[in-house]
């Protein structure tokens, strides 16, 4: 273990200050199983105080014009792309991912978050009618809510963050956030340019801690109207329960099973490093990536025998080689419960093809104590096996075949989640007849995680409440209100 005094240590960001607290917890770097730095272990009195900066500073941010807040946001993305390497190093060493993602994915994409909502907010508009004989005119305004409470996962923690806050100060809230205790680092990080933005003491907010403190005590507070979630579903149950007597707005964006279907007719030179990528990226840490694999028979024994060698390819180890493809899960707790699914999925009959218990992996010596697990292939397994129904959230994909497609379509649909899906095929009716028919918020078709933030991000059934978007972000973070005027 590190020494103490080396440790950084983390403070809160209250009303434009960085503020100490009176108790912390250790936060590990995943490659190494060293404590990495300290986070503050926040509660009622901290999340209080964030309250009362948010709703101090809620009228001034209010009434500044569409263009005024959008200048800001473009200035932060500014900022943290002139910071840009820094942010990655960080994101890589208190997550675990590789540099190489957090540098070319985790990073841009949370500058994207800003310029993004920082030009859509200057283009909506508003809706009015006319009714002549009554001689009135109708019109709706958008308002927005008040002080947003925000908690966000570890598996992306600057870009889910800012793909919240983003759209909650562009639309005139005030904001309390609280990032993941496991991956605070690249959070406290921004709130050290938010000054230099422009952004007024008290817009947003930092409180760090978990979710049982921190994060019940922004759900339960009643100044705060509305939560902005990603996470686990039992998080989330427990987020609806308790916040239920305050009638607050809630989005709750939570974990997939997300199926890949290929069909006969699939080009397989782009569809298998595709699929290899949509199963293993960020470690398999990714609520989108593909957990369950359908192969039409035709073409199964093909598929697999060049899945499994496309996957043996991807290098683990040291996150900060860039070389390296896939770095170390969150936790030594996350990477167990991983592995006991391997375990039961062989105790089950499955065959394990590659990864997990099959072959070894080697890692530098600095890493020897990391949470390190080998791209995993698991085929010969039933659809009821905890490993085809349940999120496992790590680098382990289940390999299947199927004969039709009535048959894939009702396989795929048989789980409790309905984030994303994926299909292969060259055959353009079957792509649209298949899509309209799973049940998924998302469906790509010949390609995966192509994003275009114009359009609604959200789940089906288990996999949550709400979406998010250009859209649905704008009209999660406003209220509307309908006037009426008589002439």
């Amino acid at each position: 273990m590190s020494s103490s005094k080396t440790l950084l240590v983390l403070e809160n960001f209250i009303a434009g200050k960085f503020v100490p607290c009176s108790s912390y917890i250790d936060s590990y770097n995943p490659s190494t199983g060293d404590v990495y730095c300290r986070v503050p272990d926040s509660g009622k009195e901290e999340v209080e105080a964030a309250v009362r900066a948010a709703k101090d500073a809620f009228p001034i941010w209010s009434s500044k014009s569409p263009l005024e807040r959008s200048q800001i946001l473009n200035k932060l993305a500014d900022l943290i792309e002139h910071d840009l390497e820094a942010f990655a190093q960080a994101e890589s060493k208190d997550q675990g991912k590789t540099i190489t993602f957090a540098r070319t994915v985790d990073i841009p994409r949370a500058v994207y978050n800003f310029r993004f909502f920082a030009s859509s907010i200057l283009h909506h508009t508003t809706e009015c009618t006319e009714m002549v004989a009554m001689g009135c005119l109708h019109y709706t305004l958008r308002t927005p809510v008040g002080i947003a409470g925000l908690i966000s996962p570890w598996n992306l923690p600057l870009y889910l963050l800012t793909w919240k806050i983003a759209p909650a100060i562009a639309c005139g809230n005030t904001v309390v956030a609280k990032p993941s205790e496991m991956t605070s680092v690249t959070a406290w990080m921004m709130c050290k340019l938010f000054e230099k933005a422009g952004i007024p003491h008290g817009v947003v907010n930092m409180v760090f801690g978990t979710g049982s403190k921190a994060g019940e005590a922004i759900v339960c507070h009643p100044d705060v109207p509305l939560i902005s979630f990603t996470g686990s579903m039992l998080t989330a149950q427990c987020i609806t329960e308790k916040s239920a007597p305050h009638c607050k707005k809630l989005s709750l964006e939570l974990g997939g099973k997300n199926p890949a279907l290929i069909f006969d007719d699939a080009d397989l030179n782009q569809c298998i490093p595709a699929t290899v990528r949509s199963s293993f990226a960020n470690q398999g840490e990714i609520c989108l990536c593909t957990s369950r694999i359908f192969v039409q028979k035709g073409i199964y024994n093909e598929f697999l025998k060049r899945f499994v060698a496309e996957t043996k390819k991807w290098k683990v180890g040291n996150p900060s080689d860039p070389a390296v493809d896939v770095g170390a899960l969150i936790s030594k707790e996350h990477l167990e419960k991983v592995r006991n699914y391997v375990k039961k999925a062989q105790a089950e009959g499955a065959r394990i093809l590659c990864g997990e218990g099959v072959d070894s992996l080697v890692l530098p010596a600095g890493n020897q104590k990391g949470y390190f697990m080998l791209p995993t292939v698991i085929t010969e397994i039933k659809d009821e096996s905890c490993c085809m129904q349940e999120e496992i959230f790590g680098p382990v994909t289940c390999v299947v075949a199927f004969d039709t497609e009535e048959e894939v379509i009702e396989r795929a649909n048989g789980v409790k989640y309905g984030l994303a899906a994926t299909v292969w095929s060259s055959n353009v009716s079957r792509v649209h007849r298949v899509a309209q028919r799973l049940q998924s918020g998302l469906v790509w078709t010949n390609c995966w995680l192509v994003r275009d933030l114009n359009l609604p991000f959200g789940g089906m059934k288990a996999s949550g409440v709400g979406r998010e978007g250009a859209k649905d972000s704008y009209e999660f973070f406003t209220e509307v209100k309908t006037i009426t005027i008589k002439h």
